[in-house]
Protein backbone atom coordinates (compact mmCIF):
# COMPACT_ATOMS: atom_id res chain seq x y z
CA UNK A 1 0.00 0.00 0.00
CA UNK A 2 1.30 3.30 -0.93
CA UNK A 3 -0.69 6.59 0.32
CA UNK A 4 0.94 10.01 -0.12
CA UNK A 5 3.95 8.37 -0.70
CA UNK A 6 4.62 6.89 2.60
CA UNK A 7 4.76 3.23 2.29
CA UNK A 8 3.42 1.87 5.36
CA UNK A 9 3.96 -1.75 6.07
CA UNK A 10 2.01 -3.79 8.29
CA UNK A 11 3.07 -6.06 11.21
CA UNK A 12 5.57 -4.22 12.43
CA UNK A 13 7.99 -4.59 15.42
CA UNK A 14 5.81 -3.43 17.93
CA UNK A 15 2.73 -4.47 17.14
CA UNK A 16 1.35 -7.21 19.16
CA UNK A 17 0.86 -10.37 17.10
CA UNK A 18 -1.29 -12.73 19.78
CA UNK A 19 -0.36 -15.77 17.62
CA UNK A 20 3.24 -14.97 17.78
CA UNK A 21 2.80 -14.74 21.13
CA UNK A 22 0.80 -17.51 22.03
CA UNK A 23 3.28 -20.18 20.19
CA UNK A 24 6.12 -17.82 22.23
CA UNK A 25 4.93 -18.74 25.31
CA UNK A 26 4.52 -22.75 24.43
CA UNK A 27 7.78 -22.85 23.02
CA UNK A 28 9.24 -20.82 26.03
CA UNK A 29 7.40 -22.92 28.78
CA UNK A 30 8.46 -26.80 26.72
CA UNK A 31 11.32 -25.14 26.46
CA UNK A 32 11.63 -24.32 30.29
CA UNK A 33 10.47 -27.60 30.83
CA UNK A 34 13.06 -29.41 28.89
CA UNK A 35 16.20 -27.40 30.74
CA UNK A 36 14.53 -28.12 33.73
CA UNK A 37 14.03 -31.91 33.64
CA UNK A 38 17.39 -32.41 32.00
CA UNK A 39 19.84 -29.20 32.59
CA UNK A 40 18.21 -27.46 35.49
CA UNK A 41 17.94 -30.90 38.13
CA UNK A 42 21.64 -31.98 37.38
CA UNK A 43 23.12 -28.55 37.42
CA UNK A 44 21.25 -27.61 40.81
CA UNK A 45 22.19 -31.34 42.11
CA UNK A 46 26.40 -30.29 40.89
CA UNK A 47 25.84 -27.21 42.82
CA UNK A 48 24.22 -28.35 45.76
CA UNK A 49 27.36 -31.26 45.78
CA UNK A 50 29.97 -28.72 45.30
CA UNK A 51 28.37 -26.68 47.99
CA UNK A 52 28.98 -29.84 49.79
CA UNK A 53 32.15 -30.49 49.18
CA UNK A 54 33.09 -26.77 49.83
CA UNK A 55 31.42 -26.93 53.40
CA UNK A 56 33.39 -30.48 53.91
CA UNK A 57 36.77 -29.00 52.74
CA UNK A 58 35.90 -25.85 55.19
CA UNK A 59 35.02 -28.48 58.22
CA UNK A 60 37.90 -30.44 57.51
CA UNK A 61 40.07 -27.62 57.52
CA UNK A 62 39.21 -26.02 60.60
CA UNK A 63 38.87 -29.64 61.95
CA UNK A 64 42.58 -29.78 61.30
CA UNK A 65 43.47 -26.50 62.08
CA UNK A 66 41.65 -27.04 65.94
CA UNK A 67 44.00 -30.32 65.78
CA UNK A 68 47.01 -28.42 64.78
CA UNK A 69 46.39 -25.83 67.52
CA UNK A 70 45.54 -28.49 70.15
CA UNK A 71 48.78 -30.36 68.91
CA UNK A 72 50.84 -27.33 69.12
CA UNK A 73 49.69 -26.37 72.80
CA UNK A 74 50.60 -30.33 73.60
CA UNK A 75 53.92 -29.54 72.16
CA UNK A 76 54.66 -26.25 74.08
CA UNK A 77 53.59 -28.02 77.25
CA UNK A 78 55.80 -31.16 76.21
CA UNK A 79 58.43 -28.62 75.52
CA UNK A 80 57.98 -26.67 78.77
CA UNK A 81 58.19 -29.93 80.71
CA UNK A 82 60.97 -31.11 78.61
CA UNK A 83 63.17 -27.55 79.76
CA UNK A 84 62.09 -28.27 83.41
CA UNK A 85 63.26 -32.05 83.32
CA UNK A 86 66.54 -30.78 81.99
CA UNK A 87 66.57 -28.03 84.51
CA UNK A 88 65.97 -31.00 87.28
CA UNK A 89 68.82 -33.27 85.95
CA UNK A 90 71.09 -30.17 85.60
CA UNK A 91 70.41 -29.27 88.95
CA UNK A 92 70.31 -32.36 90.26
CA UNK A 93 73.84 -33.36 88.71
CA UNK A 94 75.52 -30.50 89.54
CA UNK A 95 74.42 -31.33 93.78
CA UNK A 96 75.60 -35.09 92.97
CA UNK A 97 78.98 -33.73 91.24
CA UNK A 98 79.23 -31.65 94.55
CA UNK A 99 78.28 -33.88 97.24
CA UNK A 100 80.89 -36.21 95.20
CA UNK A 101 83.69 -33.76 95.13
CA UNK A 102 83.10 -33.35 98.78
CA UNK A 103 83.17 -37.00 99.69
CA UNK A 104 86.12 -37.58 97.81
CA UNK A 105 87.75 -34.65 99.74
CA UNK A 106 86.95 -36.07 102.86
CA UNK A 107 88.09 -39.23 102.04
CA UNK A 108 91.15 -38.33 100.90
CA UNK A 109 91.87 -36.33 103.98
CA UNK A 110 91.07 -38.75 105.94
CA UNK A 111 93.67 -41.33 104.26
CA UNK A 112 96.43 -38.61 104.02
CA UNK A 113 95.59 -38.29 108.23
CA UNK A 114 95.84 -42.10 108.17
CA UNK A 115 99.19 -42.00 106.46
CA UNK A 116 100.66 -39.20 108.31
CA UNK A 117 99.75 -40.82 111.07
CA UNK A 118 100.59 -44.36 110.56
CA UNK A 119 103.85 -42.65 108.86
CA UNK A 120 104.68 -40.67 112.50
CA UNK A 121 103.90 -44.48 113.92
CA UNK A 122 106.50 -45.72 111.30
CA UNK A 123 109.22 -43.38 112.55
CA UNK A 124 108.93 -43.42 115.74
CA UNK A 125 109.08 -47.37 116.14
CA UNK A 126 112.23 -46.84 114.04
CA UNK A 127 113.33 -44.04 116.20
CA UNK A 128 112.94 -46.84 119.52
CA UNK A 129 114.44 -49.68 117.35
CA UNK A 130 117.14 -47.08 116.59
CA UNK A 131 117.71 -45.80 119.71
CA UNK A 132 117.53 -49.63 121.55
CA UNK A 133 120.48 -50.95 118.82
CA UNK A 134 122.66 -47.81 119.99
CA UNK A 135 122.12 -48.50 123.47
CA UNK A 136 122.63 -52.15 122.97
CA UNK A 137 125.59 -51.20 120.82
CA UNK A 138 127.39 -48.24 124.03
CA UNK A 139 126.52 -50.83 126.49
CA UNK A 140 128.87 -53.42 124.28
CA UNK A 141 131.76 -50.80 123.27
CA UNK A 142 131.09 -49.69 127.19
CA UNK A 143 131.54 -53.34 128.64
CA UNK A 144 134.59 -53.81 125.70
CA UNK A 145 136.34 -50.48 126.81
CA UNK A 146 136.30 -51.31 130.54
CA UNK A 147 137.59 -54.74 129.77
CA UNK A 148 140.40 -53.20 127.81
CA UNK A 149 141.05 -50.93 130.39
CA UNK A 150 141.31 -53.42 132.95
CA UNK A 151 143.47 -55.74 131.19
CA UNK A 152 145.60 -53.11 130.37
CA UNK A 153 147.58 -51.11 132.83
CA UNK A 154 146.59 -48.03 134.20
CA UNK A 155 148.34 -45.41 133.21
CA UNK A 156 147.13 -41.93 131.95
CA UNK A 157 148.44 -42.38 128.28
CA UNK A 158 147.34 -45.65 128.31
CA UNK A 159 143.81 -44.77 129.28
CA UNK A 160 143.62 -41.33 126.66
CA UNK A 161 145.11 -44.51 123.68
CA UNK A 162 141.98 -47.03 124.67
CA UNK A 163 139.22 -44.21 125.07
CA UNK A 164 140.28 -42.83 121.68
CA UNK A 165 140.22 -46.06 120.12
CA UNK A 166 136.78 -46.77 121.60
CA UNK A 167 135.33 -43.26 119.79
CA UNK A 168 137.21 -44.55 116.56
CA UNK A 169 135.25 -47.56 116.72
CA UNK A 170 132.52 -46.10 117.76
CA UNK A 171 132.80 -43.45 114.73
CA UNK A 172 133.24 -46.43 112.40
CA UNK A 173 130.09 -48.68 113.23
CA UNK A 174 128.21 -46.09 113.23
CA UNK A 175 128.47 -44.91 109.48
Amino acid sequence: MLTSGIIVLSGGLLDPNPGLIFWTAVTFVIVLLILRKFAWGPMVGALEEREKNIQSSIDRAETAREEAEAALRKNRELLAKADADADKLIREGKEYGEKLRTDIVDKAHAEATKMIASAKEEIEQEKRRALGELRNEVADLAVQGAEKILKANLDANRQKAIVNSMIQDLSKHRN
